[in-house]
């Protein structure tokens, strides 16, 4: 394998270390042991910067399951690169923070770093993997360290409410993602990404009739991972996962893994207009959706959860945009949208990660994240309330940060959207900026509660559980860099603008170097206006907010009742369903399970003309086997009416020393003594335990005949007879007995062919036999032990 594979295996591989050095190391935070990873992971891909800058893609590929076509590849350009130094940047912070966010004493760190070196392998195993399938290996394995993840605190009932509602919500979405890649395997013949893109880029696919519902599948995949609208209503309840965990599943990566599927696989699908016009207006509406009822949450991290959704639409809605530029051959509006999207990328995660860290601080240091509670804080945590004016004001759209610069660049855009005349884009499309910009101002408004709120106003100690102080300072590293890092690309665009955006952009839609350049000043051009009438206008709305707020309680917020709706009637549909079947009644288990088999294998076997009788092959019938057949079936039906053990015990014993005559006629001396050693002591043994057993009560209970009973049992037989005939009569191939005969005298210098049979061609079945046998006798004598020595104690 080469070091791109053990690069995406290593946060797996490194899993298997943590029990050693949490039972090693109990006095040091396990912390400290994971961080060197993210540093190490984070160094190599920053190695690699200067290939990515001149389009040079490294790949790599290891056989899996060739004969299907599916193989680990993976693949490192622009657009990987950019996503894998999120991970693993972010991942190192993130860790960093946690150390001092968790107390070692009291939380189950061992397993809180196992999930979450878990989740960032399957980020990276995401976002590297050429090949759909081991994409959508690494996407579920994402969902399932999520959901342990989201429910780690499992003894609080709203942690696991939203573990559940994630996985849910998200496994059903990876779900219609695997039927979107079989459907794309179908038209295309390929699993591989980049091969489904040159093949699509030859030969045109929009008319395949499968290419519709191939992308619907697709989309609904990305718009349950990245918390589109209505599929947005998880991440809110998520909030309830510790903080570290929201800060980097919920800002960085987790959320972001959808737009990634959208926008590497926008040169499969954006020849359709559908694609283009889904992608944009849900987008925009999520935009919206988000951002207003944002300013509604009185929890810190529920308005950050609603403030990730209007981000994360913002950056869909952006592609939906970069897509038509595509579609429609307008390098400049292509551009302009995906060089939005992919900085708004890295903006996002900087101050959405550092403002998640902030609310954690204040949330360990004041005992609330309740904003009716809070206030007044600046004095008191100084450092916090400037992590948190830098990040609002960033998330805000405010100069001279980097939010302020994708925020026009989306502004931009969705300006030139305008140009375009697709399903009358030039009349709707005026739309798009009109909700873009309202959007925007309600990102305003929740920005500016954030962070005065929080930290202005009156302080309230009465309703603070504990007496607020700064944080520690390991606890304000983390959100100290990503601060910085938000001013510094907000001041300095160029460090970032063609060494990893530009080539993000490229390894989209592929092309040449674009030369991208951002800056702060355009001149008086409409997004500038755009900007200076979010800030008034949102200034406006946030002195005003208690006046005009009134209007949310006569809003209906229907989606969460939606699925707690459906989620709890198919609960209980289930459970009914359940209950019917599931009586603790033996009978009716059995019942159950041969009603299915004898209609499941008749159906098969007559539908399919598997039935078939082939007597050529039939010995003659002689007088020996007539009377040995009805000795068989007079003892096994004498068994039934037997009122005494001992005769039941006799008429079991007479079955199979019949069966061993069988093969004393049907010349087999070896099977018929295995067979009479066997029946022999079987026969010992029975008698010997029901020696033991106590006598049958005297008193007589009558068991009434059921017809369905008696109906079930000789179909079943019937059945079975039906198969056995068919099979014998049914030869495929060639008998492989004839190859016993000739070859194990030659091969193996033995006489005897059965014997030769079970100790040289099936050696390796016989001593696996043996070898359960042998735990068996072990597992037997262990708890004749125990039961002795327990006997042995309770007497003294």
């Amino acid at each position: 394998m080469s070091i791109l594979h053990w690069v995406v295996l290593s946060p797996f591989l490194y899993t298997l270390l943590i029990p050693i050095a949490y039972k090693l190391m109990k006095k040091v935070h396990t912390g400290w042991f994971i961080l060197p990873l993210p540093i190490l992971l984070f160094i190599y891909f920053c190695s690699n910067i200067g290939a990515t800058s001149n389009l040079q893609a490294k790949t790599e590929s290891i056989a899996w399951i060739p004969s299907l076509g599916i193989d680990f590849s993976v693949k490192l350009d622009g657009l990987g690169m950019l996503f894998s130094l999120l991970i693993s940047g972010i991942g190192a912070l993130v860790i960093l923070y946690s150390i001092y966010y968790l107390d070692k004493n009291k939380e189950k760190i061992n397993q809180f770093y196992v999930y979450l070196l878990l989740f960032m392998g399957a980020m990276l195993g995401v976002v590297l993997s050429d090949n759909l399938i081991a994409l959508y290996m690494f996407w579920e394995i994402t969902s399932i360290s999520s959901f342990l993840l989201i429910g780690f605190w499992n003894n609080r009932s709203n942690s696991r409410y939203g573990a559940i509602k994630s996985m849910a919500i998200t496994v059903f979405g990876g779900l219609s993602l695997l039927a979107g890649i079989i459907l794309l395997y179908i038209m295309t013949g390929s699993f591989t990404i980049s091969e489904i893109i040159t093949i699509v880029q030859q030969e045109s696919i929009i008319s395949h009739p499968l290419f519709i519902l191939a992308m619907i599948c697709i989309l609904l995949g990305a718009f349950t991972k990245s918390a589109q609208f209505p599929f947005h209503i998880w991440l809110p309840d998520a909030m309830e996962a510790p903080t570290p965990v929201s800060s980097y599943l919920h800002s960085a990566t987790m959320v972001k893994a959808g737009i990634y599927l959208v926008a590497r696989l926008s040169p499969v699908f954006a020849v359709s207009g559908y694609w283009i016009w889904i992608v944009s207006l849900v987008g925009i509406i999520t935009l919206l959706y988000g951002s207003f009822f944002a300013v509604k949450q009185v929890d810190l991290k529920g308005l950050l959860a609603y403030s990730t959704i209007s981000q994360l639409g913002m950056i869909m809605s952006l592609l939906g945009i970069g897509a038509a530029g595509a579609h429609y051959n307008n390098d400049s509006v292509y551009y302009v949208a995906t060089a939005a999207a992919v900085f708004h990328l890295v903006n996002h995660a900087t101050f959405k990660g550092s403002l998640f860290m902030m609310v954690g601080i204040v949330d360990h240091e004041t005992g609330t994240r309740d904003i009716r509670r809070l206030g007044g804080l600046m004095k008191i945590m100084p450092i916090t309330f400037a992590i948190a004016l830098i990040g609002s004001l960033s998330m805000a759209g405010i100069p001279p940060f980097n939010g302020f610069l994708s925020k026009e660049m989306f502004f931009a855009s969705m300006l030139n959207i305008r140009e375009f005349n697709m399903f009358q884009l030039d009349t709707w499309g005026v739309l798009l900026p009109i909700i873009a910009w309202i959007g925007s101002i309600f990102t305003f408004v929740y920005s500016m509660i954030l962070v005065f709120k929080t930290f202005t106003g009156r302080y309230q100690p009465e309703k603070l559980s504990t007496k607020p102080h700064e944080a520690p300072m390991g606890m304000l590293i983390s959100p100290i860099v990503l601060v910085s890092l938000v001013l510094v690309f907000g001041l300095f665009p160029g460090l970032l603008a063609n060494t990893i955006l530009s080539p993000a952009i490229t390894s989209i839609y592929g092309g040449g170097v674009y030369d991208l350049h951002i800056y702060h000043w355009h001149g008086f051009v409409p997004e500038l206006f755009m900007t200076i009438g979010v800030i008034v206008f949102g200034t406006i709305l946030y002195l005003t907010v208690r006046k005009w707020a009134v209007i949310y309680q006569s809003i209906p917020v229907i989606w969460n009742s939606i699925y707690d709706k459906l989620f709890g009637e198919t609960e209980n549909l289930f459970s009914r369903m359940t209950n019917r079947y599931m009586t603790g009644s033996l009978r009716t288990y059995l019942f159950y399970i041969f009603t299915f088999f004898i209609l499941i294998l008749s159906y098969t076997l007559f539908a399919k003309d598997g039935f078939t009788i082939d007597t050529l092959r039939l010995a003659p019938i002689g007088g020996y086997e007539v009377v040995l057949s009805l000795v068989l079936v007079v003892s096994a039906i004498s068994i039934l009416f037997s009122k005494s053990r001992l005769t039941s015990i006799i008429l079991l014993g007479a079955v199979g020393y019949t069966v061993s005559l069988f093969y004393v006629v049907f010349r087999a001396p070896d099977l018929a003594l295995t067979q009479l050693v066997i029946e022999t002591v079987s026969v010992a043994l029975f008698l010997l335990c029901f020696y033991h057993l106590p006598r049958n009560a005297r008193k007589k209970e009558s068991i009434p005949f059921k017809l369905s009973n008696a109906v079930i049992s000789v179909l079943v037989g019937l059945v079975i007879m039906l198969i056995a005939i068919a099979s014998y009569s049914t030869k495929l191939f060639d008998s492989i007995s004839q190859y016993y005969v000739e070859n194990t005298y030659l091969k193996a210098a033995g006489e005897n062919m059965v014997n030769v049979i079970l100790v040289h061609f099936r050696g390796f079945d016989t001593l696996f036999e043996i070898a359960v046998l042998s735990i068996a006798a072990i597992g037997i004598y262990s708890m004749i032990t125990l039961r002795m020595g327990g006997k042995k104690n309770e007497n003294k």
